[in-house]
């Protein structure tokens, strides 16, 4: 497999592992020095657009949101979900967490229980990067 093969593959991957797909607009929350550069570049090419910044106030189809421990407790997590959903219609939210073992690691009960208080519930993980955690997080319906 060539090296050009191997890149749409993996751009490929992170779209179908994070249910985009090409063309679609995507809102990203908590960008610093330390996120998975690589995943994102990825992530951009598979989208053909860049990811659209928090200030941004378009409607995007999906949101990534990373968070680290340093950024706050569960009330500040909540608060971070509840802003990253107002230019999102009815797509997922995926917040991006440190790896268990690596330093800024958030505890999974934290989104638990950040989400319902956010109007979101966890539905599933991805496997998208090495050193963050994936976790697709859902509008409610009814309510």
């Amino acid at each position: 497999m060539d090296a050009e093969s191997t890149a749409t593959g993996a751009q490929g991957a992170v779209l179908s592992e994070l249910g985009l797909t090409e063309g679609e607009y995507v809102q990203e929350f908590g960008f610093d020095e330390d996120v998975d550069h690589a995943m994102r570049e990825r992530l951009e090419a598979g989208l053909g657009t860049q990811l659209q910044a928090e200030e941004e106030h378009e409607p995007v189809e999906a949101v990534i949101l990373w968070w680290r421990h340093d950024d706050g407790d569960v009330t500040d997590l909540t608060d971070a979900l509840v802003d990253a959903q107002r230019s999102l219609d009815e797509g997922p939210v995926w917040v991006l967490t440190p790896r268990k073992g690596r330093e800024g690691h958030v505890s999974p009960a934290d989104l638990q229980e950040a989400a319902p208080v956010a109007g979101l519930h966890v539905t599933t993980g991805a496997g998208v990067s090495e050193h963050w955690a994936a976790t697709r997080l859902v509008q409610k319906r009814g309510g």
